[in-house]
């Protein structure tokens, strides 16, 4: 896999540029503006290209380490040492000389990637976690994007414990002009989910449960089969790996099989993230970038994790703090 930047006045234009040198198997790596805001540079890869695509200029002065790269990206990240050793020694056996794209090709082997659908219909999609992941405001998020999309949808929760919990999200929903339904109970949600119009998507809200409390998790159990729902794990990014792991396997074990991440623009540490999809065998799903509903989800992929993990290494963490002014 080679790189090649190209520039332009316009990213749609860098964008037809690369199209017709590197045909529709181009992979977009980056899009950026220039510094003056006057013109686009657009980095795209090429998997098997027959000559190098790495402009000149941008070739480094000597070959990168893939494997300790990785590693030490990994390290300063706060990954599981066995996870890291694992990714960093899949990244360093492909061919492919770029750090990112190489533990990108790594991600890809190991993990898998797919957005939530902008309705889900036939099961409820039910937003389960801890304590603070942010399932409500995921919630309004679902249901916004569903709405706007033009579907008329049904929005329950069950979080009528929590001081305010009913509030926030009616709060997002009388917006929408959505009628928030509120159980709390297992038999009260079966009924209010069999009342729905068939064929809607529906969006289930939970109380956030300890994971290690046996009760709190044969409660959520229990919730789930009544609404016959598939549970969706939601976690913060930047938690400790390592206790992001067993919370994900616990919710893996009532048949949550995928995640999304939530505060990722507040996250400098995603090891925790690899940790959790990687212990409970989780599909990765969108991720929160903003606490803003109106901005919704986002997707994100190989590539887009592998660039936000590999800028950092512990090396380069150190220095800056070194330099940094007091």
């Amino acid at each position: 896999m080679r790189l090649k930047t190209y520039t332009a006045p316009t990213t749609a234009e860098a964008m037809a540029i690369v199209r017709r040198e590197l045909g529709d198997q181009a992979i977009i790596v980056s899009t950026q503006k220039d510094a003056d805001g006057r013109g686009a540079r657009v980095t795209a890869a090429l998997e098997n290209a027959p000559e190098p695509l790495l402009d000149a200029a941008e070739a480094p002065a000597e070959p990168v380490n893939v494997t300790e790269t990785v590693r030490q990206a990994l390290g300063y990240h706060g990954t599981p040492p066995r996870l890291a050793e694992r990714l960093a020694a899949t990244a360093g056996a492909l061919d492919v000389a770029d750090a990112t794209l190489a533990f990108a090709g790594a991600v890809d082997a190991g993990f898998s990637f797919r957005p939530l659908p902008e309705v889900e219909i036939g099961r409820p999609t039910m937003l389960v976690g801890p304590p603070g992941g942010g399932k409500t405001v995921t919630t309004a998020k679902l249901a916004a994007r569903a709405t706007i999309a033009g579907h008329r949808i049904g929005v329950v929760t069950t979080d009528t414990y929590r001081a305010g919990g009913f509030d926030q999200l009616a709060a997002f929903t009388r917006i929408m002009k959505i009628d928030l339904k509120s159980v709390s109970g297992p038999e009260a949600l079966e009924t209010i989910v069999r009342g729905f119009d068939p064929g809607i998507p529906i969006y289930v809200d939970t109380q956030g449960v300890n994971p290690f409390d046996a009760g709190e998790m044969a409660t959520l159990r229990a919730l789930i089969a009544a609404a016959a729902a598939e549970p969706v794990l939601v976690l913060a990014a930047g938690g400790d790996a390592m206790e992001m792991a067993e919370t994900a396997s616990a919710f893996a074990a009532l048949g949550a099989n995928r995640l999304v991440v939530t505060r990722l623009d507040m996250a400098r540490r995603l090891g925790g993230l690899l940790a959790a999809a990687d212990a409970a065998r989780m599909t990765i799903a969108d991720v929160g970038i903003t606490p803003h509903v109106a901005d919704g989800l986002a997707t994100i992929n190989p590539v887009s994790l592998a660039r936000m993990i590999l800028p950092h290494t512990a090396d380069e963490t150190s220095s800056a703090e070194t330099k940094a002014p007091s």
